[in-house]
């Protein structure tokens, strides 16, 4: 069956009905076509209505004809020309796909489960897919192109859809939230992150529970219980997770990779994939949608290690070195949560590669200074941009030995070589900019591989 049928694509964006091809798929990127996708012409800057994380001056109408020659079956577009090709054309073409989004919402006869957090968001959703066999956004699509995007994917003959809401300014996320009507939304927790966009940190607690706007009445939060309700609507339900008593579900114990859980009166022990307490308090986090929607929480007992995703903790293993490689993006309690981590992990020497956590504001050097103490039983810390310096200084301080690189560049690449040995686990952790943009730890697998088989 078809994605989307021409005819149903024109009754959405709300444009004359005609006969045109069945849509089998939806893309923004020209390089990206497979044959059958609608091409979705957006422009480069989506004006002041969306808060981007960058801007340009391209745009997608100059890339229409190189879509259809991958064999795109039409392209949607708000500038008139001679296209090579099907197409629909609207006043704008994001409102457009928006529009599709609703549509695509609006057809769906299975649970949506929508998430949001400062950490964790898509090792959760992750999780959520493989458990209930869902549909889910691909990789971090949570902004204001990816979620339309994502739902505008989603098959009508899904079991179950599983979104990610994300956000870095004040406002983001309700919209989201009210486009994707989720039937149980999830705050996995509140963190310092962003914050340099908030005027205090109570903000950054607002904006993640605006997911709620989301949910009807009788619609169903998921919440880590250390994330205070104020504010909160009375006509939804309230399911905790976490260490607290009196939550749904709560996290008894962590050791290494295994982790006990009650569920209402039942205990439940579990592999956790990635390990480490951040993460066991996202399978609760699972655990507790899972039992929300009626399904068996043991679905997601023995949820395999590779499904953590890459940059998000996963392990990889070098001759008989270990990378963990958490290098998509930090903040201080997520950076916490992974030192803690490698502490617990056995190991013959531990080593710690951490990038600065960026967008944080003027506190942004006492939260470095603060990740010193995590570090003290570390063999060895490397701290890599201006903003870690205040950490290096710390480290220097307490007697850890420690060294301080301005860029993720060979220079970086030779000593984190010159430190590892068989039996080391070295995390690598940072924002997204410091390491991930630069394809870190790819690069240093291949060299620690190609040193070991000279």
């Amino acid at each position: 069956m078809a994605l989307w049928q021409w005819s149903e694509i024109c009754a959405a964006l709300q444009v004359a009905a005609r006969a045109g091809p069945d849509i089998s798929g939806l893309t923004i990127d020209s390089r990206r076509v497979t044959p059958g996708d609608l091409f979705v012409a957006l422009p480069g800057d989506p004006g002041p209505r969306f808060a981007a994380s960058s801007r340009s001056d391209r745009d997608g109408h100059d890339f229409v004809a190189d879509a259809f020659r991958r064999g795109a079956a039409g392209a949607l577009v708000h500038r008139a020309g001679a296209y090579p090709g099907p197409t629909l054309t609207v006043p704008d073409t994001l409102d457009g796909l928006w529009e599709l989004a609703r549509a695509s919402r609006a057809r769906l006869a299975c649970p949506v489960v929508a998430v949001t957090g400062s950490s964790g968001k898509t090792t959760c959703k992750t999780l959520l897919a493989a458990a209930l066999d869902a549909y889910a956004t691909e990789g971090s699509q949570n902004n204001h192109i990816g979620v339309p995007l994502s739902l505008a994917r989603a098959s009508r003959g899904s079991r179950s859809v599983i979104l990610e809401l994300g956000m870095n300014h004040p406002g983001e996320i309700a919209p989201l939230a009210r486009l994707a009507r989720p039937d149980v939304a999830v705050v996995l927790n509140v963190q310092d992150a962003h914050r340099e966009n908030f005027a205090d940190p109570d903000g950054i607690r607002v904006e993640k529970l605006s997911i709620t706007a989301g949910l009807a009445p009788g619609g169903i939060l998921v919440l880590h219980d250390e994330v205070d309700p104020r504010g909160l609507r009375s006509d939804i339900v309230i399911r905790r997770f976490g260490r607290a008593e009196q939550s749904e579900v709560q996290l008894l114990g962590v050791e290494g990779n295994q982790a006990r859980y009650r569920i209402g009166d039942r205990v439940l022990d579990a592999r956790v994939p990635g390990a480490g307490v951040h993460r066991s308090l996202t399978l609760a986090a699972v655990f507790a949608v899972l039992d929300a929607l009626g399904v068996d929480p043991a679905q997601a007992c023995a949820l395999p290690e590779d499904l953590v995703p890459a940059g998000r903790g996963r392990h990889w293993v070098l001759r008989d070195r270990t990378i963990i490689d958490d290098s998509y993006n930090a903040n201080p309690a997520s950076m916490a949560g992974a030192l803690t981590a490698l502490a617990e992990l056995p190991a013959r020497r531990r080593v710690a590669i951490l990038g600065e956590m960026r967008e944080l504001g003027p506190d942004a050097p006492g939260f470095h200074r603060d990740l010193a103490p995590l570090c003290a039983g570390l063999d060895h810390v490397i701290c890599v941009g201006e903003g870690a310096m205040p950490l290096y200084e710390a480290l220097v301080e307490q007697g850890v030995p420690a060294r301080w690189f301005e860029l993720a560049d060979e220079a970086l690449l030779d000593a984190a070589v010159g430190l590892s040995a068989p039996g080391d686990m070295t995390l690598v952790k940072g924002s997204n900019r410091v390491f991930w943009q630069h394809d870190f730890v790819r690069r240093l697998g291949e060299r620690l591989g190609a040193d070991d088989r000279a």
